[in-house]
Order: structure tokens, then sequence, then C-alpha cells
């Protein structure tokens, strides 16, 4: 009997031990190296982070060229996986993709669940209305706004305009089709996007983004919790890229000058 109580003993230890090596990161930069291919989640209909290039049919904008970037590094290709806002973190974390370049805002939250980049971009919460409609904060209140599911755009929208009736998309283009349609009174997510969005609309004149801030969105790459060797490689990529001007390249080019958005490069990639 007491042979028997410790062989299952035993096997309950290993059960556990199996439990917990599953539970362990996995090596995600030996992974992608071996593999020769690093798999990347996405936005596809974000201009200009992620969308569909009607030209060549790819997947183009200022996150993919930061995936890419990193790629060249690693010497591997890349793959692109579109994501929403709700999928992305369970993509990672369930391994479909190895990680998230698609405007996702870092905040506790989500570093308990996922390791973060440094800041590769830095925006603010504002909206989408119809013109002369919203001047300050409190024009919001009790109306209906809409974003997108699972983002902090939601959340925060919820905690500054306690009173408005938040009405959650699969994505910000369905979001501004509701506001097209007189279904809510504006959108609402980081600036950056909403230019994007305002920028490809054919009825532009009729709507713009009022000075009214709810919070500061800094974006960082998302990868799986513990796997800090990726976590230190893509680090070190992207201080590297800032070092050489790569970064101020690449924003420039979805966001400067000869761009349709026009904005103003306020932040530097540092060590957070």
């Amino acid at each position: 009997m007491k042979k028997m109580a410790t062989m299952l003993a035993a096997v309950a230890m290993f059960g556990l031990a199996g439990k917990a090596m599953a539970a362990a990161p996995a090596d995600t930069l030996a992974e992608v190296k071996k593999k020769g291919v690093l798999v990347a989640g996405v936005k596809d209909s974000l201009p200009p982070f992620g969308y569909i290039d009607e030209k060549s049919r790819q997947i183009v904008g200022y996150d993919i060229d930061f995936v890419n970037a990193i790629a060249r590094k690693l010497g591997v290709k890349v793959e692109l996986k579109p994501v929403t806002s709700a999928s992305r973190m369970p993509q990672l974390q369930e391994g479909h993709i190895d990680i998230i370049a698609a405007t996702m805002t870092k905040n506790p939250e989500r570093a308990k669940q996922i390791d973060f980049s440094h800041t590769y971009f830095f925006t603010g919460q504002k909206f989408i209305a119809r013109k002369g409609t919203v001047k300050k904060v409190s024009d919001l209140e009790g109306k209906k706004i809409g974003t997108a599911k699972g983002s902090t755009s939601e959340q925060n929208v919820r905690r500054a305009i306690v009173t408005a009736n938040v009405i959650s998309f699969d994505d910000y283009p369905q979001a501004f089709l509701a506001l097209q349609q007189g279904k809510v009174q504006a959108i609402t997510t980081d600036e950056a996007i909403l230019a994007g969005i305002l920028a490809k609309a054919p009825n532009k004149s009729q709507f713009e983004i009022p000075a009214v801030q709810i919070s500061d969105e800094p974006y960082g790459l998302g990868m799986r919790k513990g796997d800090k060797n990726f976590v230190d490689f893509v680090n070190r990529t992207l201080l590297e890229m800032e070092k050489s001007g790569e970064t101020k390249k690449i924003f420039n080019k979805w966001f400067g000058p000869s761009t349709q958005f026009h904005l103003k490069r306020n932040f530097a990639l540092t060590a957070d």
C-alpha cells in the first residue's frame, strides 16, 4: 500500500511539473530563427498603421514597417495575420502569432498578461464628430459614442464620460460608418487613428477632430509574458532604429509633411 502511495505521489508530481513546463514561456526568439518566419498580428483596415494597399493588395503601414525591420534584423521572413483589438491578445497567448503590432496601448492591466516593447508611437485619445457639435467633453455627456471592442479607447471613454452610451463595434471603420449614418454622435480612439479614418472619408469635410483629449496613449509591440530573450531583442532593435534615424524616417513616411496627416513627431523612442 505504501509503495502504491509513493507511486501515485510521483505521478502527481510529474503531472504538476508537466503543467509548469507547459505554462513556461516559449523562447520565441529561438523558435522564429528556427522556422525562419516572424508571424505578426496587425490591423488590416486602419490606415496608416495597417491596411490593404489598393495597388499591391498587400498589408502596409507604420506598424508593418516596424515588423519588417525586426524581421530583417532577425534574418527571417514576415507573415502578417490580421487581428482586431479584441482578438490580438488571445491570438498571441494561444501561440497563433509571435508579436502584436496593432496600435496597442501599453497599460498596467495588459502588462499583467503580456510584455511590451519600448514605446514606438505616442498619441492621445480624441473624437471624430460632425463639425461644430463638440467643443468640450461635456458636449458628449449622454450621447451615443462609438469605438472598438476590446480597446483601451472603450475603457477610457466609459471612465471619462460616465453618462455616455458607449457602443462598441468590431473595428473603427464600422464605428465611423455608424457616425456617418447618424447612429452615434461621435467616435473615439487615438488621434492618429482618427486622422487616418478621416483622411480616407469621401465626405470628410462634414467631420472634424475637436481639440478634446481624454487620455495619453503610448503604443508598444506586444509579446508573450516572460519571453525575455525576444523582448530584449526587440527593444535593442528599436533603440538601434532610433539611433540610426530609421524610426523618424518611418514616422515621416506615414504621418509627415508629405502625407495627408501632417502630424508632428512629439516623442522619441527611448528605454522606458
